[in-house]
């Protein structure tokens, strides 16, 4: 399988590990800002860009998205890992593929959704289920604007849909194609949080906004009482989108994550 990806800089390798709809062009002001100082690598997950489409008849998986990333690993004795929302996800479980090769492994607001079934109310588990089903419901019918209109409100706020024009519409809707396989990767997986504090590095960073959305806000805290090694950075200003809407406050914080000794 062959990878699209952006590549730009020198230096010390990190990998940029996109969210949902978003593509890799969500990494632009990021790449700007690191590709002084590292070799910066942004790859299209399944259905983005011209990366391959997931075609096989069984249920996408996050070491699915792993492997299409396989080269990066395979060129890098030693590459640090930035992952947004699911790409944070597929951060989570490249790191457990590759433990020997992460430098630093930066995770912004992950959404390994599965861990709120086990580790949290029912309620914050039946929000991500809701939404979930929406997906999948839409995808059927092919209303794919219905889908997104909900996806849209639910991740940057209500009414946030409306506020696109006609055309931000129809790339959003055609855009969202791929979180259909992307729900059954955060929903299905098994890793349970003890085997990720076994094989996550020490060096593991969460960045997350004060103003999230209740779900990741819930996944966070998980985090929080169960890795008392990690390091945790939040933000008052922004919400889940906020590498998007306000690189000027995420991108320093990463910059100087990978920096540090």
């Amino acid at each position: 399988m062959k990878v699209d990806f952006i590549e730009d800089g020198h230096g010390s390798a990190v990998l940029l590990i996109h969210s949902t709809v978003a593509g890799n062009k969500q990494w632009r002001k990021l790449i700007e800002y690191l590709s002084p100082h590292y070799q910066v690598i942004a790859p299209n997950l399944f259905g983005y860009g011209s990366s391959p489409k997931w075609s096989k008849n069984r249920n996408q998986t996050l070491s699915d998205q792993v492997d299409l990333l396989r080269v990066f690993f395979d060129q890098n004795e030693s590459i640090s890992i930035v992952g947004h929302s699911f790409g944070g996800s597929v951060a989570m479980m490249a790191a457990k593929k590759y433990p020997e090769k992460i430098k630093k492994l930066v995770l912004i607001e992950p959404n390994p959704f599965y861990l709120l079934k086990n580790h949290s109310d029912p309620d914050s588990y039946q929000e991500v289920l809701n939404i979930r089903d929406i997906i999948k419901a839409n995808a059927f019918k092919e209303t794919w604007g219905q889908a997104a209109e909900q996806f849209a409100d639910y991740w940057n706020g209500s009414g946030a849909w409306k506020k696109m024009d006609e055309l931000r519409q129809e790339k959003f809707a055609e855009a969202l194609k791929p979180n259909f396989h992307e729900f059954d990767c955060v929903i299905n997986e098994t890793t349970t949080l003890e085997e990720w504090r076994d094989v996550l590095p020490l060096n593991t960073h969460i960045l997350f906004s004060e103003q999230t959305v209740n779900s990741i806000r819930k996944i966070v805290t998980i985090f929080e009482e169960t890795m008392s090694n990690w390091t945790f950075h939040s933000y008052s200003e922004g919400a889940h989108m906020a590498p998007l809407t306000h690189p000027n406050i995420v991108n320093p914080i990463i910059h100087k994550i990978l920096t540090e000794v």
